[in-house]
This record gives structure tokens, C-alpha cells and sequence, in this order.
């Protein structure tokens, strides 16, 4: 692990702690407090985190993931319209990775819904549970670390499973999309399972609604330029969907009465 990897590391601690302690980070990465201390310093200069007595909290205004029942009721209707386009990306027949996160669960819904015939390859519980017996339909859930809440598999066996296949196409959730901080998500584990799920696959859909565009979130998973096809319904004039296509990435944009262009 390399030093830009360990602080990545001690900040989604910190997210998920609130505050986190010089000494029980040095134990958990197997360094010197001194090194951790550093890490917090120019985490600190980041404006991430503060320290205090013993160890650092979060800077007032860093942001922490939402709770995945949030997510999944803001904007419910437009990942329901971003998700029907994405299914008709797919073709029957194929092998697809399915993402977690809310708007990838409601392309599982989707596929269930129009009775597509795929191999659908998959780190979510929620989503193989919702084509366990969709017709057409054979589900191989990754299994790993499941993550309380989100119900992910997430760690190095969720890695390691998502290498044994060859895949068509992965379709991506993501926190954040940016020009500049590409795209990216909140925790770092997850980051690195949708990192392993780009390089198994032959075409990368990314599936955002608006409110993720112009975003960066914690930890960078790829370079806007990885991205062969998003998905979204912000505006086709919106920065973020310019610079896309620039770096050749070609863009469904839905329109408000769920047809896209």
C-alpha cells in the first residue's frame, strides 16, 4: 500500500468513525505513529481532516456518503427513466457486471421488467436478489465482505471473483463525475471493486443522474476517458457532459418525459 493509498484509507476511516487515533491507525497500516501523524498533517493541509489530541476528526463540511435509503429516494423517478436506457443498451445474450448502489438497482428492475436474457455477474445482494429468478436470467453474486447497509461485497475475495470473468459490459453507479476528478466514489473499497469491474470488461456504461455530475468524491476510480457510454439526465450543455464527449464518450442525456437523444 503506498502513502496516497494509506490516506485514503484513514479518511474513510474517519467517515465511517467520525474521529479516528494516532496509535490504532498505526497498528491497523502497520507503520509508525509518526508516519500517521504526517498523513494526517497533509490531510489536514487538504482541508479533510483536523487534528486533535491523540488523533483527527473530520473537517466541518467533508462529505460523507449518504445512507443508501437516501439515495435511493432522491431522484427515484429519474434513475427509473436512466435505467430504462441503459437497458436498452443491452443486448440478449450478453454477460453483464452489475455495480451496487441504487441507480444500478433500479437497471436490475429494469432488466427484470423487459425479460432480457442476460449472464448477469454482480457485488450487490440487492440486485441478484431481484433477478434471482428473473426468466432469462443466471446470476453469479460475487462473494466477499458484505458492507452493512449498502449490501455490497466488497474487499480482496469481492476483487479477486470479479477477475475470473470476462465480461461485456459493466454498468456503473458513481458518486462523482467530474472532468478534472474523473469519476470517483466515496469509500475506498468500493472504489476498487468498480475499478476491477472497467478492467474485466469490454464496455463501460456509467448510469448518473445529474446531481453526480460536476461532483468529486473521496477516491478516484477512473479517467473520464475510460467511460465508453454515459447515461444521465442533466442537460446536454452541462460542463461535465461536454468534457465527455471531448474525451470520446459517447452520451444518452434523458429527457423529462423519460426518452433520450
Amino acid at each position: 500500500m503506498d502513502a496516497n493509498q494509506r490516506r485514503e484509507l484513514i479518511v474513510d476511516r474517519a467517515l465511517s468513525r467520525g474521529e479516528v487515533e494516532f496509535g490504532l491507525l498505526a497498528d491497523e497500516f502497520g507503520v509508525s505513529e509518526m508516519t500517521i501523524r504526517r498523513d494526517i498533517e497533509i490531510l489536514q493541509s487538504q482541508g479533510l481532516l483536523r487534528r486533535v489530541v491523540g488523533g483527527a476528526i473530520l473537517t466541518k463540511g467533508t462529505a460523507a456518503e449518504p445512507s443508501f435509503e437516501s439515495r435511493a429516494s432522491e431522484a427515484a423517478k429519474e434513475k427509473e427513466h436512466i435505467a430504462e436506457a441503459v437497458v436498452e443498451l443491452l443486448h440478449p445474450g450478453e454477460t453483464v457486471l452489475l455495480d451496487s448502489g441504487s441507480t444500478v438497482l433500479s437497471v436490475a428492475r429494469a432488466i427484470r421488467k423487459h425479460g432480457l436474457s442476460l449472464t448477469v455477474v454482480t457485488p450487490s445482494a440487492l440486485a441478484g436478489l431481484e433477478l434471482s429468478d428473473a426468466p432469462g436470467v443466471t446470476v453469479h453474486l460475487i462473494g466477499g465482505l458484505l458492507r452493512p447497509h449498502e449490501l455490497s461485497m466488497i474487499g480482496p475475495d469481492a476483487v479477486e471473483g470479479i477477475k475470473k470473468f470476462n465480461c461485456d459490459t459493466f454498468v456503473m453507479g458513481v458518486a462523482g463525475i467530474d472532468a478534472h476528478g474523473g469519476v470517483s466514489d466515496y469509500h475506498y473499497d468500493e472504489a476498487h471493486v468498480k475499478e476491477t469491474g472497467i478492467n474485466v470488461s469490454n464496455r463501460v456504461i456509467v448510469a448518473a443522474d445529474k446531481s453526480k455530475l460536476g461532483r468529486t468524491a473521496l477516491v478516484k476510480i477512473a479517467d473520464l476517458s475510460q467511460i465508453d457510454i454515459l447515461v444521465t439526465d442533466a442537460d446536454p450543455d452541462q460542463p461535465t457532459v461536454q468534457s465527455a464527449r471531448l474525451d470520446g464518450v459517447q452520451v444518452a442525456t434523458i429527457l423529462p418525459a423519460g426518452t433520450h437523444q
